[in-house]
């Protein structure tokens, strides 16, 4: 992911919600304790988790509670986000084969709008219908 010119503003824990609730067709569900679910003709495509055994701070143990998680086009994708060391973006076993990739929110700051935008516009085209992508690529002269 090219990073962003120096001037840009950082993203926010608030501008992930505000991208994917701009994507269209989008609903929010709720999880059990609450946590937001962002889906697409049923999908999720962003969500923010509750705490996990498998995502937590390596030096304390303790688990972390600011984890979301952004669905991807595949394992390529992925992949290129998560060894990728100037991003906040991991993985853990629990999601290996599962098309997407983790950031704490404590960490968002890392990404410029810009660039939390096009990961939330990418998660909603993995998960989309073709006839949504299409009309949203087309929308956006990116066909």
């Amino acid at each position: 992911m090219p990073r962003s010119s120096g001037g840009r503003r950082r993203a926010t824990v608030e501008d992930v919600h505000r991208f994917a609730e701009a994507m269209p067709y989008v609903t929010v569900v709720h999880g059990g304790s609450g946590n937001p679910v962002y889906q697409v003709g049923g999908k999720s495509f962003v969500f923010f988790r509750t705490k996990r055994p498998d995502a937590y701070d390596p030096k304390t143990g303790e688990r972390y509670d600011d984890v979301i998680v952004f669905w991807v086009e595949d394992e390529v994708a992925k992949t290129a986000l998560i060894e990728d060391a100037s991003t906040p973006f991991f993985s853990t076993p629990h999601f290996d084969g599962h098309p997407s990739v983790l950031v704490r929110g404590s960490r968002i700051g890392e990404l410029t709008r810009d660039e939390l935008r096009e990961i939330i516009q990418d998660a909603w085209l993995s998960r989309a219908s073709a006839s949504r992508r299409r009309t949203w690529l087309a929308e956006h002269g990116l066909n």
